[in-house]
């Protein structure tokens, strides 16, 4: 039985894997965001730090060279900064400005505590040859910027 037990959890955990969104031309800007940050809202959902794991999907090959391996990408979201994110409440998605290939967006996040904090968010299209040509992905976060305490 113990045997059964952990090939289907193995099993179960391959398919989880397995339906992260993953970067698509097709994807807009602000479609990309929205993934992301639904993933973070419910983060453990369907497995521990999906949540985390969707968002490095789409994390541009230039971000990743600095907050990767996905190992240290987790640690990353942990820290005081970006911990916000995880199981967060509400977001909004606000555009700001645009050129060539770089759109930056202001999101408003309220934490599981009820405080809002605001990012800048900033995504890039992929223009370079490789698997991820012609997607937009993120590639920077700033740290958070206090809006509100909850009462």
């Amino acid at each position: 039985m113990k045997v059964l037990i952990i090939l289907f959890a193995i099993f179960t955990s391959d398919i989880a894997f397995a339906e992260l969104l993953k970067p698509n031309p097709a994807l807009k800007p602000i479609e990309v965001i929205s993934i992301q940050l639904n993933a973070l809202k419910d983060n453990n959902n369907p497995y521990l730090n999906a949540g985390v794991a969707q968002t490095w999907e789409f994390s541009h090959p230039s971000n990743r060279k600095y907050t990767g391996p996905f190992e240290n990408f987790v640690k990353m979201m942990y820290t005081p900064s970006y911990i916000i994110m995880i199981n967060h409440t509400d977001h909004n998605i606000i555009y700001v400005s645009d050129r060539d290939f770089i759109i930056h967006f202001f999101v408003e996040i309220t934490n599981k505590e009820g405080n809002k904090f605001g990012f800048t968010w900033t995504l890039e299209k992929v223009i370079t040859e490789s698997k991820f040509k012609d997607c937009w992905m993120t590639t920077a976060v700033s740290q958070p910027l206090p809006l509100a305490k909850s009462a």
